[in-house]
């Protein structure tokens, strides 16, 4: 009864709840005496009410029964029997569960009713495509991916159902919306699913071809059993295994390639420690076991194995042929005798043959049979590159399983109802297991064996880096002895590249850490990795923005190879593969700003040495400096913390200085701001008080670049107090600069003018060029704000042909000076040239991928286009800025691009729409703090209000000025 009324009411009840359900009780019951049913179907059972339902059917029960049937016939691969039960399954609904009854119990048992339905829908829609149904299946799918437009399986299975239904544009145009809308509503790229399906598609993949289910039932006498006994060594089956459906339905593939064939089917799985190779291989064994009437042989040949040697091809040869019925005494002694009896015993059997653990092709070569109609299956953690010119029907790579299975595996051990009660915290259990099968397993199994502890217990206990593994490695299944049995095998430098990527803290890498960190050079470093890809240690990430690979750890790995460093690395190694590693970063960071910018401008360097690569390897790294750093990002901002940490303070703030550039034009403000906020606790630590003084200059320029200007003012004087204490002249100078920003965004024009003055004369005696320009850029806009723009013109162009003189990395200057330019022009009336110089600079600013610069491009070229008369054209501009304005969070050039479209719908008589705008731009300055833009929004608004009570077409209501 208390359940009862706290899930109708929420928990709020009435004083009368308990006889109001006692009531809707007996009205259930009275419904069905009316329907027929002569039995109580509702009794009362203190405290509360039974629902008898014996006898009678439940449509959710039924539903659920008949998903189930349908499951196991699509692990038995009856496929024909799966859709049947998938058809009457789905045909159980009428509409959305429990339609029109409200209460949160009541929706979130909804929700997961239809979330049960829609798995069964994409689960029986896999098996139709299968079966080769694609194009009748169209339709429903179309439907419910409309429905559900965010549902990436569903989306997949349509893509495929169109594009082998022969419409491949409606397939490409599939996935374009869906990218939109995944974008749009997420802010994500689709799955990587989602994405090879399309990539495919584009390149017409033969793998995408529809598939003819094949029956392959062969009758055990027209195999024949041969002669000798008929062998079954298979191992049971490993319990609960879960998942890899697509793995299962590759290896089909050899046992139906069988027949007809001359050479036998060799299929190969690889994967990291623990990832459940031999699993796969006994599961598919199993299922496929009497299909190979001539026996089914297994041997562990111990690649991997601490106590053992790796088995010899002669010893597994004289085990496998006793199987086969050959007595000791007819065993030939020699390797190569052995073989060809071996072969000759095999060549009118079907036989399966799994080869577990093979470390290489040398222990499996004298094990292949000769004849066409035997298999094998072999499992390694090796790729087996021998194997690429042997004839083969399956490779099968296994990766981490995928979120849903692993919890699956959980709760057929430790039971479903105790992970579904717990699903977020069995889900956060998931990754710290890295969804890697033998760490579930034993996470699984200590929780079965301990019903008192809660999920929650051991994902906390887990979440210990320094403990996990070793949470992991109790019993007789064991994480880290796994690990070491990989371990043990890799060559010295590979193992040594291992442990000392496990020192770094970075998401991924590219080769040239590798040589980091051996102090070697990158072609070396590169086979090592490779070496270490090759034997699981570390996985292909995929191609960044320079084009080169990316490398990443699982997680579990990069704990054991932090362990390895730490027992066999002495401090001093570990500290200068490190020091190796960072001081490289900011290298190639510092090269990357000096060709953005043309040179060594606009900050300040530490002492730090820097380690430098091969020339040629740091051209081609930085053929597109701004692509560099967004492909490196992540790993330097984890530098600039792990660097900071260790008291690196000097590397910290400097690297954090040569990264501005990628801040500044991707608008990374929050990268940036935590970035500074770690070299600076490191500057503090060490009394640094020049690092201090660069790095309290960056946080102002991140506080006003969000136009946060008491913040901003704040760092700044307490950064140009540290330059002066230093007698750094040019921070002195660049925080002068800044600060007289801000004195132009108050109105106080002649403190900026002022701050300039003396500034510029600094960047100019230290040749700083490009600070020099920006200097001058800022003085133009001052006279434009003064109302001088011919003085402004004059400025501008200064300021440009400084910036050319740069060469190619005075771009950017070059793009801020023509702004500058467009800006006077544009006081001046002359809309033609304004417009010309802003077409100049979005080709700069679209050309670096700058979106700050690209809004401002955009205000501007919308208002010369307003000026001009047209109209249509300048609200599609202006529109497309504010887009961009919002995306990037820059506040101010938001405001101005509000109030020009104030003035445009102003001059339309769109009186609605102005006023709007007007609000928006003054909430902005508020928050901002910009006065002078205030201003001018205050006698914006009276003259909207003049254009009210009488309204003159095609007259500006105000005059804009911007800077």
């Amino acid at each position: 009864m208390d359940t009862l009324v706290d899930a109708v009411w929420d928990g709020r009840p009435p004083a009368t709840a308990r006889t109001q359900v006692a009531i809707v009780i007996a009205a259930l019951r009275k419904t069905f005496k009316t329907e027929g049913v002569t039995e109580d179907i509702i009794v009362t059972a203190h405290p509360g009410y039974l629902l008898n339902a014996g006898g009678h059917s439940v449509d959710a029960a039924e539903f659920g029964a008949l998903a189930a049937e349908a499951e196991a016939a699509v692990r038995q691969r009856r496929s024909e029997d799966a859709a049947k039960s998938y058809a009457r399954a789905l045909g159980l609904w009428r509409g959305p569960a429990l339609a029109g009854v409200g209460g949160r119990a009541v929706e979130e048992e909804a929700a997961r009713l239809e979330e049960m339905r829609l798995n069964a829908f994409d689960d029986s829609t896999a098996v139709r495509l299968g079966l080769g149904r694609h194009q009748e299946i169209i339709p429903e799918l179309s439907l419910v991916v409309r429905e559900n437009p965010l549902r990436e399986r569903t989306l997949h299975h349509l893509m495929l159902a169109q594009y082998r239904s022969g419409r491949r544009a409606a397939a490409t145009e599939s996935f374009r919306y869906a990218r939109r809308l995944f974008i749009d509503e997420l802010g994500l790229e689709p799955g990587p699913d989602l994405q090879e399906l399309h990539d495919a598609i584009l390149r017409d993949d033969p793998s995408l071809a529809p598939t003819v289910p094949q029956h392959v039932e062969v009758a055990s006498f027209l195999a024949g059993p041969g002669p000798g006994p008929v062998p079954s060594e298979l191992p049971p089956a490993v319990a609960g295994f879960t998942g890899r459906s697509r793995e299962l339905e590759a290896l089909d593939l050899l046992e139906a390639g069988a027949e007809g064939r001359r050479a036998p089917s060799i299929g190969l799985i690889t994967g990291a420690a623990g990832v459940g190779k031999t699993g796969l291989a006994l599961c598919w064994a199993h299922e496929v076991a009497e299909r190979f009437p001539g026996g089914r042989l297994f041997a562990d040949l111990r690649g991997y194995d601490e106590h053992h040697e790796p088995a010899a091809a002669g010893e597994v040869l004289s085990r496998l042929l006793r199987s086969l019925g050959v007595s000791g005494e007819q065993i030939p002694a020699e390797l190569e005798e052995r073989t060809r009896l071996y072969r000759t015993v095999l060549a009118d059997r079907k036989v399966l043959l799994i080869l577990d653990n093979v470390h290489a092709f040398s222990q499996v070569k004298p094990l292949i049979p000769g004849s066409g109609a035997c298999c094998v299956l072999i499992t390694s953690r090796e790729q087996l590159e021998e194997l690429v010119t042997w004839p083969s029907e399956a490779r099968v790579h296994l990766g981490l399983l995928p979120g849903e299975e692993a919890m699956r595996l959980l709760g057929r051990i430790v039971g479903d109802d105790r992970i579904a009660s717990a699903r977020a915290d069995a889900m956060r259990l998931v990754e710290l297991c890295d969804r890697l099968p033998l760490a579930l397993r034993i996470a699984a199994a200590r929780l079965a064996s301990k019903p008192h502890w809660s999920v929650r217990h051991l994902t906390d206990r887990l979440s210990d880096e320094w403990r996990r593994l070793d949470e992991l490695s109790q019993g007789e299944s064991q994480v880290r002895a796994s690990f070491a049995l990989s371990y043990r095998c890799l060559p010295t430098e590979a193992a040594c590249l291992y442990r000392r990527l496990g020192l770094l803290e970075v998401p991924d890498f590219a080769v040239w850490v590798a040589a980091a960190l051996l102090d070697v050079d990158v072609l070396e470093g590169e086979r090592l990795v490779e070496l270490l890809v090759d034997a699981q240690f570390l996985e292909v990430v995929g191609l960044d923005a320079t084009g080169r690979l990316r490398f990443r750890f699982q997680n579990l790995l990069r704990l054991y190879a932090r362990e390895r460093a730490q027992d066999e690395e002495g401090v001093t190694d570990q500290w200068a593969a490190r020091d190796r590693v960072f001081r490289t970063c900011l290298a190639l960071a510092e090269q990357a700003h000096r060709r953005e910018y043309g040179g060594d401008f606009t900050l300040l360097h530490s002492g730090v040495v820097r380690r430098h690569l091969e020339p040629a390897v740091t051209s081609e790294l930085l053929a597109v400096p701004l692509e560099w750093f967004e492909a490196e990002r992540s790993a330097l901002l984890t530098v600039i913390e792990q660097a900071a940490a260790l008291g690196m303070d000097e590397l910290a703030w400097d690297l954090t200085m040569s990264m501005v550039a990628l801040f500044e034009t991707r608008n990374y403000v929050d990268d940036w701001r935590v970035s500074c906020g770690h070299a600076l606790s490191a500057a503090r630590a060490a009394g640094n008080r020049r690092g201090q003084a660069a790095m309290l200059h960056d946080l102002g320029a991140v506080a006003l670049r969000l136009r946060r200007l008491e913040e901003a003012e704040t760092y700044f004087a307490a950064a140009l107090e540290l330059h002066r204490a230093a007698e750094e002249e040019h921070g002195v100078a660049l925080t002068l600069r800044n600060m007289a920003i801000i004195d132009r965004m108050r109105g106080d024009l002649e403190a900026a003018m002022a701050r300039l003055q003396v500034a510029q004369a600094v960047f100019r005696r230290v040749g700083d060029r490009s600070s020099e320009a920006h200097s001058l850029n800022n003085m133009a806009q001052i006279e434009l704000d003064r109302g001088c723009p011919d003085i402004a013109i004059r400025l501008g162009l200064e300021a440009v042909s400084i910036s050319e003189s740069i060469g190619e990395g005075g771009a950017r200057g070059i793009a801020q000076g023509t702004h500058r330019l467009a800006r006077a022009y544009l006081a001046q009336g002359r809309f033609d040239l304004a417009e010309e110089a802003l077409l100049r600079v979005l080709r700069i600013v679209k050309e670096k991928s700058d979106l700050v610069g690209l809004a401002y491009a955009l205000l501007g070229l919308g208002e010369s286009r307003l000026g001009a008369g047209a109209w249509q054209k300048a609200e599609h501009t202006l529109v497309d800025a504010l887009e961009i304005a919002t995306r990037i969070n820059s506040p101010l050039v938001e405001g101005q691009i509000h109030l020009v479209l104030a003035d445009l719908y102003g001059r339309t008589e769109r009186i609605l729409d102005a006023r709007q705008h007007l609000r928006d731009a003054q909430q902005i300055f508020e928050v901002v703090g910009a006065r002078p833009w205030l201003e001018r929004v205050m006698r914006a608004q009276e003259q909207l209000a003049l254009l009210e009570v009488s309204p003159v077409r095609h007259r500006s209501m105000f005059h804009v000025e911007h800077g």
